[in-house]
């Protein structure tokens, strides 16, 4: 059974920065088997959003993808061996709040769709204060 394990996110004050990781378990057979590990997050009363992903491909490797309008604040990194992404949040701004979910789906094909991942964390809470 897949099983995605978040770790980090909490309470910090506007412009402080937070670390998220997600480890996936039973994702694939293969060490070299496709898979894509993403972000997404979700404010209140709002859809959940693309933060960004990274995605193995067993024929041409690793590429990592982060939402255009993150870029510059956050960044994302992959230990793709052991099925693990990391999202580096700096500059926090109190509209980055939000419950931040790890997702999975099994093919190199990144997407930020939401609904196209198969597999999902239980979310980790993101509070910035003004």
């Amino acid at each position: 059974q897949v099983r995605l394990q978040e770790s980090g996110g909490g309470l910090v004050k506007d412009g402080a920065y937070l670390s998220l990781s997600c480890a996936a378990s039973e994702l694939t057979i293969a060490i070299y088997d496709d898979y894509t590990m993403g972000w997404f997050s979700q404010a209140p009363e709002k859809e959940r959003e693309f933060v960004g992903a990274a995605s193995w491909s067993g024929r041409s490797g690793g590429r990592t993808y982060l939402s255009d309008s993150l870029k510059g604040r956050f960044t994302l990194a992959a230990d793709y061996a052991k099925r693990e992404v990391f999202l580096q949040m700096n500059s926090l701004n109190p509209e980055d709040t939000a419950v931040y979910y790890c997702a999975a789906r099994r093919s190199a094909t990144t997407s930020t769709v939401a609904l196209e991942y198969d597999y999902w964390g239980q979310g980790t809470q993101v509070t910035v204060s003004s």
